[in-house]
């Protein structure tokens, strides 16, 4: 699906059909803890099944405690989608069996959730409704040996319940999304607030944040067709590439005379196909009832106000700020701008802009170098982050020279200054890049003579005649105003 012809295919189709997307967003609360007991939530590289007790293990006699910490991150996380909080909800259970649920039900929400009712604005000026974000309990990892690795031939599989009992926001949108590309702004922006808000770490590759995507298709203005869950996709590149596929795979059988069965389907990154896994349950096959072994949630008014008071800046006005920093900024700084956000390096770009550097080039470097480096902030200051772009605007030291100090930085800190020295950076004085360039120009007059006649390409060819005599400390911007000096 991502060849040049199955893209020109995609979007020949779409001129046709229009997939209908409503996506289930799955974020791991960052608490110490559990949902309801007091087993360590921290489950990533413990031993398994070390980080468990009888209440997350499902044994007969134990009682569920509710985690405060929990029910806060949700509700933070809420009053920045712009969600209402109802004066009442309440727990469920959640009945299915599989291995990796231990009391064969799930704590969930289901009539009477704690957020219902916000919405969701996209950079590019799009709204999508969010239905619901309630709280509940994550389950175990199933591991399946043999075979393909899932569960259908598999020789035997294995279950992991530390991650049993993690609290999870569940953030349902409603079908309002009508493209891959859409969802994955809108899984990237959704991602970025709970990040802000302090609820998630968003790490998807970690399966911090977990998505479920519904997709269906029809004809424009039409009924909505039958939907298929795409279970458990943990990367903005899967969720954009199982659309895609299973939106084509509808209607091909659509206009083979074929219907669409409501399923629950399984994507594999590998081959690039959703599969079925099986048929999709309604909510009547959960049984939902009552969680009889926990009281309801009343959130008082007070205790509401002194959440939404305490929320940060979300990342739709972190990147209007940045970007009105920028005097008409290119699409390429725009997009360095959403790095920046999506990455919290705005700190250090802010910090170089206020001590005079170019904010171009502030977000250039941060959302590149530190972005490539962004597992070694740590060993990086504001300060030297800023002293290196100005030491690059004022020509003290090229681009290349910049980003290998800034990447000496990364990997263990330092003064740039220092760093440069050290290096043998230090910038050639105008007398003797001035020779360099005259000396060069005598030994290669008929580029020379092209330069002059207009070819400026021949620039390049001088500033990497100049760098290869001066070892690289030659600046490429004084090199050019020599060359036009002497024009």
């Amino acid at each position: 699906m991502t060849s040049t012809s199955a893209v020109s295919t995609l979007d020949q189709v779409m001129e046709r059909w229009e997939p209908v997307i409503g996506l289930e967003v799955h974020g791991q609360l960052l608490t110490r803890s559990k949902m309801f007991c007091g087993c360590s939530a921290d489950y990533i590289g413990s031993p398994p099944n070390s980080n468990t007790c009888p209440v997350c293990l499902g044994l007969p006699g134990v009682l569920p405690v509710m985690n405060r910490v929990a029910v806060e991150y949700t509700v933070r996380s809420a009053l920045a989608l712009n969600c209402e909080i109802p004066e009442h909800s309440k727990f469920d259970r959640k009945n299915y069996f599989y291995p990796d649920m231990p009391k064969d039900f799930q704590i969930s929400q289901y009539d009477l959730p704690i957020n219902s009712g916000g919405y969701l604005d996209l950079p590019d000026g799009s709204r999508v409704s969010i239905e619901r974000a309630h709280l509940e309990e994550d389950t175990g990892k199933s591991t399946h040996l043999g075979g393909t690795g899932r569960i259908h031939g598999a020789d035997r599989s294995l279950v992991d319940y530390n991650r049993s009992g993690v609290p999870l926001v569940e953030i349902v949108s409603g079908p309002d999304i009508r493209s891959s590309a859409q969802a994955r702004a809108y899984v990237a922006e959704l991602r970025g607030i709970l990040i802000a808000t302090g609820a998630s770490d968003g790490r998807m590759e970690e399966g911090s944040v977990r998505i479920d995507a519904n997709v269906s298709v029809r004809k424009p203005d039409a009924v909505f067709g039958t939907r298929c869950e795409i279970k458990n996709l943990n990367s903005l590149r899967s969720l954009q590439r199982a659309i895609d596929y299973e939106a084509l795979r509808q209607i091909d059988v659509i206009e083979d005379g074929g219907s669409i069965r409501q399923e629950t389907r399984h994507w594999d990154e590998i081959l690039g196909v959703t599969s079925t896994m099986r048929t999709k349950e309604e909510a009547e096959d959960y049984r939902y009832f009552r969680e009889p072994d926990l009281v309801d949630l009343d959130p008082d008014q007070a205790w509401q106000d002194r959440i939404r008071e305490s929320l940060p800046a979300m990342p739709a006005e972190r990147r209007q700020k940045l970007t009105a920093r920028v005097l008409d900024p290119t699409p390429a700084q725009l997009d360095g701008v959403e790095v920046v956000i999506d990455l919290g390096l705005e700190a250090f770009v802010n910090a170089a802009i206020d001590a005079g550097a170019d904010p171009a080039l502030a977000i250039a470097r941060a959302a590149n170098e530190l972005a490539a480096g962004i597992d070694d902030l740590h060993n990086l200051t504001l300060e030297s982050f800023s002293a290196t772009v100005r030491m690059e605007q004022s020509g003290e030291l090229s681009s290349t020279q910049a980003k290998t100090v800034l990447g000496e930085l990364l990997a263990s800190g330092g003064d740039p200054k220092a760093i440069a020295t050290a290096k043998g950076y230090e910038q050639l004085s105008s007398d003797s890049l001035g020779t360099t360039v005259a000396t060069l120009i005598e030994e290669n007059p008929d580029e020379w003579a092209r330069y002059r006649e207009g070819d400026e390409k021949l620039a390049q060819f001088f500033i990497g005649q100049v760098m290869k005599v001066t070892k690289g400390r030659a600046n490429g911007k004084a090199v050019i105003a020599e060359l036009q000096a002497r024009r």
